[in-house]
């Protein structure tokens, strides 16, 4: 894999200090509500920083499958329905969501003062922390819900005690963001086998199965996968809609990146806003001509295939538990949902044998590349 591409919308992204503040962060179960849940819970090292659940499990239960973080700085859009922009702003979301850390921006900013290390390491980056005095125990903005606990502390807070922990928030997420750049797979079978064949070396062969090279035939030719899984991700980084059904009736009615870009839209923290390091870059432009379209009803981000095949179960609810039960959705499409407005007009059976699915198993098993170095997997030493 290349090294992740600069994101200027985060000026800190590969500062030092932030992904040691970032690290300290991520293993932290303090951020939570109930100081019981860090973002290591979900995000498992030892399960290629996912948790091996159909749907995340944290204070409650969710609805979408929890993916990797491990080379999620090469993404352009976060989240199975792309509702942020950049991997700082996606941050935001699970630290205050009742079904995941359940925790407030209050209560992080609070956090950080009362922890020694921390309110050191971040000082050393961002400057002095705000003064608590005078600041509830928790709070963050629940419009919907105007008597709500969070939302009435938050809204006894004037414009500038808000925007003071707004800005905290965000610094908490960019650190955030940073340490992840640093979870980086390292080559795995294929990416020896295409050196290989680039420098020409007759050995080439070696670095891949006989059974993994018929898969790989099977990808790019009949199969078809290249068509959304291609790049040095191995996915086209957009949304689709592939019919696969559902693990549970009730999410059927999932509206995918439909609902995604209404939410990205919406939110304080996207590139052209507020809290961008870069509101009139790249990602900001991009921001500006995106909108709201019915034909995106049901669209899911398309995966990367690196490292699939540690990471089942699979599709955006963990509907399917293997990878040979992938196979056998796309191979026939039994099940798929019917599609009510546009749906990937591409996708045909390919009717793969059983011999065929093994070797396509093996392709996707060549995918793995080096784990991510262990001073990344635990948490930090703290003074």
């Amino acid at each position: 894999m290349p090294a992740p591409p600069a994101d200027e919308t985060n000026r800190v992204a590969d500062d030092p200090r932030a992904v040691r503040l970032g690290h300290l962060l991520f293993f932290d179960p303090g951020l939570s509500g109930a100081g019981d849940i860090s973002c290591a819970t979900c995000h498992d090292p030892e399960r290629a920083f996912t948790d091996g659940r159909p749907v995340g499990v944290g204070r409650g239960e969710g609805r979408r499958n929890t993916p990797t973080v491990i080379d999620s700085a090469h993404q352009r859009w976060f989240t199975w329905d792309g509702r942020a922009d950049s991997a700082w702003a996606q941050a935001t979301g699970p630290l205050e969501h009742p079904d995941e850390m359940a925790g407030s921006r209050v209560a992080i900013v609070r956090q950080l003062v009362g922890d020694p290390v921390l309110r050191a390491v971040y000082e050393d980056l961002f400057g002095p922390l705000p003064e608590v005095a005078g600041l509830p125990a928790a709070g963050r903005p629940v419009p919907a819900q105007p008597q709500h606990p969070h939302q009435r502390a938050w809204a006894g807070l004037d414009g500038d005690r808000r925007r003071q922990v707004d800005r905290v928030f965000v610094n908490v997420a960019k650190a955030l963001a940073a340490y992840q750049r640093r979870l980086v797979s390292g080559p795995s079978a294929f990416d020896d086998f295409v050196s290989a064949l680039r420098r020409e070396d007759a050995s080439a062969a070696r670095s891949l199965s006989a059974s993994a090279q018929r898969g790989l035939s099977l990808f790019l030719g009949r199969a078809g996968c290249r068509r959304c899984h291609f790049g040095p991700t191995l996915s086209d980084g957009e949304f689709h809609n592939t019919g696969a059904p559902p693990r549970r009736m009730a999410d059927a009615d999932d509206a995918g990146r439909y609902e995604g870009a209404r939410l990205l839209l919406a939110s304080p923290f996207h590139a052209a806003g507020e809290f961008s390091d870069d509101r009139d870059g790249a990602r900001a432009a991009t921001l500006r001509t995106l909108r709201q379209s019915p034909e995106t009803w049901g669209e899911f981000r398309t995966p990367s295939l690196r490292h699939v095949a540690l990471t089942a179960p699979y599709m955006h609810a963990g509907q399917l538990p293997d990878l040979r039960a992938v196979l056998r959705f796309y191979s026939t499409l039994e099940g798929a949902l019917a599609v009510n407005h546009h749906g990937e007009t591409v996708l045909t059976p390919f009717a793969l044998s059983d011999a065929e699915t093994d070797d396509l198993v093996a392709f996707l098993e060549s995918l793995t590349g080096g784990a991510v170095p262990n001073a990344w997997r635990t948490p930090p030493s703290r003074p």
